[in-house]
């Protein structure tokens, strides 16, 4: 499968670059219909960080294929979805995960072991320790988005663009003051994507920082007008440049947006999410 790769400087000494699916929609397959091959493995340097994005909608048989490659736990947790498309989105995500992180470890994707935080960050299990290999992953509606580091913690988030009614309210309520002053200044065209810029960016930095003490939304900003660079502006008093950590932001495929957020030299005390569910199809995994 030819990939498109970029690569973008996030701090000096790190790499980040995203291996997409040819456009998501690869054109030589009839109607269009969405690549189903893995988007397989690559050595990471010590420095490197990588985003992979693949599509979840996938037809019925290398889906049964990606199923058998789930845990138990995993296989009872799909069949608790109400939906069979919420089901088959996870299978995939989980199964695609799978797949990634064993092409990096040189395992079997049915021999790797996940561990959770009390929060709910996924991590390797214990024996995989001595790889370093740290992850994140998110999915929406059919696109899902993997990433990958060698030592540094990372979090991700995607999210389709989408109007929400109640946009303004979920604002004023869990964007920080600056952020909400920064969102409310937009043209109502661009307030989509600036409310999504920011709930994608807040969200892939309270993933990074993992498990750990409660800490409120409105103590750090992140930039979110669309076209402006992706920052954290500021965590607590600390400015963003010295809070230990960096972001991107990119696009998966159109009408998407999505965060990345890398641990750098230095880090903050950890803290907990406090972002809400937004209205949509449960499929985050």
């Amino acid at each position: 499968m030819t990939r498109n790769v970029f690569t973008l400087t996030v701090d000096p000494g790190i790499a980040f670059s995203t291996t997409r699916e040819r456009s998501l929609r690869d054109p030589q397959i009839a109607g269009g219909a969405p690549t189903a091959g893995l988007i397989v493995p690559s050595t990471l340097a010590d420095n490197a960080i990588e985003v992979v994005t693949a599509r979840l909608d996938l037809a019925p048989e290398p889906i049964a294929e990606l199923a058998r490659l789930l845990s138990d736990a995993e296989r009872q947790r799909a069949g608790r979805f109400a939906f069979d498309r919420d089901r088959r989105r996870f299978t995939v995500a989980r199964a695609r995960l799978r797949q990634l992180l064993a092409a990096r470890l040189g395992v079997q994707p049915e021999s790797v072991e996940l561990t959770y935080s009390a929060f709910g960050k996924p991590a390797l299990a214990q024996r995989f320790a001595d790889s370093k290999l740290c992850f994140n992953v998110s999915h929406s509606e059919d696109v899902a988005v993997y990433a990958f580091s060698w030592g540094r913690e990372i979090g991700i988030d995607v999210e389709a663009v989408r109007v929400i009614g109640d946009a303004d309210d979920i604002a004023a309520r869990f964007f920080s003051r600056v952020e909400n002053e920064a969102y409310r200044a937009l043209d109502a065209r661009d307030k989509p994507l600036g409310f999504f810029n920011c709930w994608t960016r807040k969200e892939a930095f309270i993933k990074a920082i993992g498990d750990g003490l409660y800490h409120p939304l409105d103590r750090f900003d992140v930039s979110l007008a669309p076209g402006e660079p992706a920052m954290i502006l500021r965590v607590e008093s600390t400015s963003g440049d010295d809070c230990g950590w960096r972001m991107e932001s990119f696009s998966p495929a159109p009408g998407y947006v999505g965060a990345v957020v890398i641990e750098s030299a230095k880090r903050l005390p950890r803290f907990a999410s406090a972002l809400p569910r937004l209205a949509r199809p449960a499929t985050t995994p």
